[in-house]
């Protein structure tokens, strides 16, 4: 199949400075639409419903970030993890967080190993759940902090150190964590630290009318879907890669750095709602994982293009449990995605110096 190199439009994502993708890649673009639909239609076979939250799935695992879901029980959010491993020909593993679970209970433990023949005894590692491609930690906020921090470097440095000896996990990796919100008791609130590690937090709200119907028609008849696989590891990874490669124009960038030091405190043009309503706001973690979002999704969808929009679609599971309200806040009511809405309304997409990088408009100021 021949294909045309995907034509810029001008104006927004625009960028004629940036280097084009070679043929090669715009072949690997297409393929990647492809299975983005490919994707989504056998997710569809089991999950129903829940686009948003799919499509927020797929963006992560192409940007190589890890996903926080939070819903209340019985909205199918280890299904749909299992289900999408199944589908990405991936290992899967899921542990259940309990009060009592330890960190060797997740990363793996050293045993006294004997040998039968000359009675040498040495330690050998046996290795955790921790150890696969796709790691379901299902109500992670059941496990009390140490448990918890067991899965950071897992997430940060895809390693695990035991003994002092490190462990590279397998690639790709990606944590899928699910909480409850609404039961407090015997829970442990996963700190700012660890929430910061996870691209998206993504939450999985009811479903409608309709898509509960359907749900009580398939759920309580014999039919079994047969979800097929759909992408290689060795695949993701190449996609993975290509998604770095696309270009992000300097307004592009600008726009996601103004989104995230807006969220900071009495930092220079901070709006005055900021001041008045959050206590901590993102860092830069949070502006990469803008970038990385917006590039992922505009390649989900074919274009070899970042646009603000893009930058938009993602900003509330970027920065929902990185913006920190205070208590003024949630006296009125406010919660983190109010604010994010108020900023995406009042922060200007595009300024008439966005298309300099900052060193030039120092330079030529």
């Amino acid at each position: 199949m021949t294909l045309e190199r995907p034509r810029m439009p001008g104006g927004e994502g625009s960028d004629p400075a940036a280097a084009p993708l070679s043929d090669d890649d715009l072949q690997a673009l297409e393929q990647l639409k492809q299975a983005h639909r490919a994707l989504r239609a056998e997710l569809a076979k089991v999950i129903v419903g829940q686009d948003e939250v799919i499509e927020q799935l797929l963006i992560a695992i192409f940007a190589q970030g890890h996903c926080l879901l939070e819903g209340v029980p019985g909205l199918a959010k280890t299904l749909m993890v299992s289900t999408l491993a199944q589908s990405l020909k991936l290992g899967f593993k899921r542990v259940q967080f309990t009060p009592d679970l330890m960190p060797s209970d997740i990363t793996g433990t050293e045993v006294i190993q004997e040998n039968k023949s000359s009675g040498e005894r040495s330690f050998k590692f046996l290795s955790g759940p921790i150890f696969s491609n796709i790691v379901l930690a299902d109500e992670v906020n059941r496990t009390p902090p140490k448990t918890q921090a067991a899965l950071l470097e897992a997430m940060q440095e895809r390693q695990v150190t035991i003994g002092g000896v490190r462990h590279a996990l397998p690639s790709p990796f990606f944590v899928l964590a699910t909480q409850n919100p609404i039961e407090q008791e015997g829970t442990y609130t996963l700190p700012e630290a660890q929430q910061d590690r996870f691209m998206f937090k993504v939450f999985v709200k009811y479903p409608s009318y309709d898509e509960e119907y359907a749900i009580a028609q398939s759920t309580t008849s014999e039919f079994t879907p047969n979800v097929s696989e759909v992408l290689s590891g060795e695949e993701i990874l190449r996609l993975q890669r290509l998604v770095r490669r696309v270009p992000a124009a300097p307004h592009v960038i600008h726009y996601a750095l103004r989104l995230v030091r807006a969220t900071r405190v009495n930092e220079g043009d901070t709006p005055a709602f900021i001041n008045e309503s959050v206590s901590w706001g993102a860092g830069p973690r949070g502006m990469q994982y803008l970038l990385l979002g917006g590039k992922a999704r505009a390649m989900l969808e074919g274009r070899n293009f970042v646009s603000c929009d893009d930058i938009k679609a993602v900003a509330h599971p970027v920065l929902r449990h990185r913006v920190i309200t205070n208590f003024n806040a949630e006296s009125q009511g406010i919660t983190p995605d109010h604010v994010i809405d108020r900023l995406l309304q009042e922060i200007p997409a595009r300024r008439p110096d966005d298309d300099v990088a900052p060193a030039l408009q120092r330079a030529f100021g």
